[in-house]
């Protein structure tokens, strides 16, 4: 019985390091990223997108592996400052989720643009996000890209 404890913890911590860092600090004032990206996004001309999630959340580790790579990482690069937003479980920045019109009520990951003057532009209000690990890297892109024209056109 030991034995399989053992080996049970070695398989977890290797599976731990496989997975690589995780995608929500749990630590950072996340006030503090959202002002320092609001100076940034002025000085760039951009919005920010702040997205709410948990690291133990499934979809919102698969949309942060999704921004990461190709013409994900290439839009978010070009098109806006981004902020990641630890909600941990529900107990965590609310204070934030709510200033943003909650956009985090049917489900997580969740997404705002805000423009460098701190107004929302375009919000997820329906879950868009929160079945992430289903959605294609194209379907991801494409959301983003309509965000993107969401906030441009109300600029």
């Amino acid at each position: 019985m030991q034995r399989r404890s053992v080996l049970f913890a070695v398989l977890l911590s290797g599976l731990t390091f496989a997975a690589g860092p995780l995608p929500y600090n749990e630590q950072a004032d996340a006030k503090a990223e959202v002002r320092q990206a609001l100076l940034e996004a002025r000085a760039a001309n951009v919005p920010v997108l702040v997205i709410f999630g948990a690291n133990w959340c499934e979809d919102c580790r698969a949309l942060d592996n999704a921004v990461k790579t190709g013409k994900n990482a290439e839009l978010m690069a070009k098109s806006f400052k981004v902020v990641k937003v630890d909600i941990g479980n529900f107990n965590r920045n609310l204070d934030l989720v709510a200033a943003y019109g909650e956009p985090i009520k049917k489900g997580i990951p969740a997404a705002v643009v805000i423009s460098a003057d701190n107004e929302v532009l375009y919000a997820t209000r329906a879950g868009e996000l929160a079945n992430a690990r289903r959605m294609s890297d194209s379907g991801i892109h494409e959301f983003f890209s309509k965000a993107v024209d969401r906030a441009t056109s109300r600029k």
